[in-house]
């Protein structure tokens, strides 16, 4: 088997003792968890987010160089555009998010988790990986994802709220790994432009492709060992949770040849991630 990075193996197993640590099941991501309060929405609503500043921001200094995993620039952000990224997410925490319909939340908390985690970064740039700050309460936590870093509706929010107690339990949608960015050269691409309730069904669908048909989201390594993203074993549960189910999933945007080959198979033998920075410092 081609090895692996020792550092992604470090983080991979810090990830899941951190998660193990903090009630979890091994080798588990957190739980899809609702969160009820977020489920009020208007259905009837044709309000929308103005997102431009998010898609400017991206167009400035998201890029996608030949290996095919977008990079941020985050050593040169201005002064000027990270004053903009600061007011374009506090305008997030001032809209009335529960006002809007289903598909304009969708778009909204997706540009947010993403807009946080960039800005995150730009902060305390440089780093080596996410990993590196150390920003959630507990003596065993670790990374950002738990701390509370927005206030929506008179919420305090974390990342992990954000993914894992609205978008994942509401939507029930796996495409949803495909579209919120973990700031790692492991993670699927974050999308050159914002989410919007017109383009989302698009931008998953294109993330969902670009990912399973990289290495980083499929790989056949010495001609038979099926190793796949982390992803795909943290979320297995939104997946179908069993290797077959898996394997399904990603034939569905698999290649012809990768599909093929993925048809012939109905165990994953490995997995792997990595929790390196993608920063274009990287390429």
């Amino acid at each position: 088997m081609e090895p692996i990075n020792r550092r992604c193996f470090m983080a991979t197993a810090l990830v899941v003792t951190g998660w193990a640590a903090a009630g979890s099941p091994a080798a588990a991501a957190p739980k899809s968890d609702l969160w009820d309060r977020w489920l009020a929405h208007d259905p009837d609503s044709d309000a929308s987010v103005d997102h431009q500043d998010w898609t400017t921001f991206l167009e400035r200094y998201r890029s996608l160089p030949g290996d095919g995993i977008s990079r941020i620039a985050y050593g040169a952000v201005s002064a000027s555009d990270r004053s903009a990224l600061d007011q374009y997410v506090a305008m997030l925490e001032s809209t009335r998010v529960s006002t809007l319909s289903r598909g304009e939340q969708y778009a909204y908390w997706v540009n947010l988790y993403n807009a946080v985690t960039v800005r995150l970064i730009v902060e305390n740039y440089p780093v080596d990986s996410i990993l590196d700050l150390d920003l959630s309460p507990g003596l065993f936590r670790f990374g950002p994802w738990d701390a509370r870093l927005l206030q929506v509706e008179g919420e305090d929010l974390s990342l992990n709220d954000i993914e894992h107690r609205i978008l994942r339990p509401i939507w029930q949608d796996p495409r949803t790994h495909y579209a919120v960015n973990c700031a790692s050269l492991g993670c699927p691409n974050l999308m050159p432009v914002a989410f919007t309730r017109a383009n989302t069904e698009s931008l998953l669908e294109e993330n969902a492709d670009a990912y399973v048909n990289h290495p980083r989201g499929v790989a056949l390594l010495g001609g038979s060992n099926l190793v796949v993203s982390k992803i795909y074993d943290w979320f297995a549960a939104d997946f179908g949770r069993r290797n077959r189910d898996v394997i399904a999933h990603l034939r569905t945007y698999a290649l012809p040849e990768l599909d093929q080959r993925l048809a012939r198979r109905s165990v994953i033998d490995d997995y792997r991630y990595d929790w390196a920075l993608n920063d274009t410092a990287s390429v």
